[in-house]
């Protein structure tokens, strides 16, 4: 679902980014997304984690995708009993904002566990990935990788997805 509260909107701001991140693999950098903005994604990600549909592996996955003009759309993992028709939270929140005209993001929250118990982090699949290269620049496109508000990591898409093939090669 769109959030359109414009007091969420300036509470969102991404100035001050003089603050540092840590990726998994311990390396800093300048962080472009302010603590509070992180929170609020993963929070976002965190309750579509009720509205999965996922009767078959029991996996429960949600996402909040930040568009440059600092709305959230959010998405949960829909299964299939056929398996191949089944669409990944990350690729669902991508398709809302794109079919609602938006094709400029800044980064997204990932989580997922089995029952809605998120216990670990949760990567996007490849096919997620290969979805975000398609309309995001891999070095500044955040993918937020979380286990609460406070407990995640944050990673580039070209951190996720190294010698990528993706629009410009065509």
């Amino acid at each position: 679902m769109e959030n359109e509260n414009n007091s969420d909107k300036n509470e969102l701001s991404l100035k001050n980014s003089d603050m540092l991140i840590k990726n998994a693999g311990g390396e800093k950098r300048i962080r472009l997304l302010k603590e509070n903005v992180c929170r609020k994604l993963i929070s976002e990600a965190i309750q579509c984690l009720k509205y999965s549909y996922s009767p078959y592996s029991g996996f429960q996955v949600g996402a909040a995708l930040l568009t440059k003009d600092m709305r959230i759309y959010t998405g949960c993992n829909v299964e299939n009993a056929s398996y191949t028709p089944a669409s990944c939270a990350e690729r669902n929140a991508f398709f809302k904002a794109i079919s609602d005209g938006k094709k400029e993001f800044q980064a997204i929250a990932i989580v997922g566990g089995k029952n809605g118990i998120i216990r670990n982090y949760c990567p996007p699949c490849g096919v997620c990935r290969q979805v975000m290269l398609e309309f995001c620049d891999p070095d500044n496109f955040y993918i937020i990788l979380a286990r609460s508000e406070t407990d995640y990591w944050i990673y580039t898409l070209s951190d996720l997805m190294p010698a990528a093939f993706g629009p410009d090669f065509l």
